[in-house]
């Protein structure tokens, strides 16, 4: 899933590491997220929006916004 996470966490100077702590999961759910393969949960989409202090739209995109289908 698209998202802008890894914007967010280097405009606060955090490391994969420091994010992963924060919010309770390991370096590597924070690194497969960034790289948009790992979708994660919606408690865990809620934990990062809350930690940002952003809407959890305005962190992930919702790819079927605008599609016709």
């Amino acid at each position: 899933m698209k998202n802008c996470l890894r914007d967010l966490r280097k405009a606060r100077g955090l490391s994969q590491a420091e994010l992963a702590e924060a919010i309770e999961v390991s370096r590597q759910t924070i690194i497969a997220m960034e790289a948009d393969k790992y979708d994660p949960s919606l408690p865990m989409a809620y934990r990062l929006a809350a930690y940002f202090g952003v809407a959890v739209e305005d962190l992930f995109f919702n790819p079927f916004v605008g599609d016709a289908g």
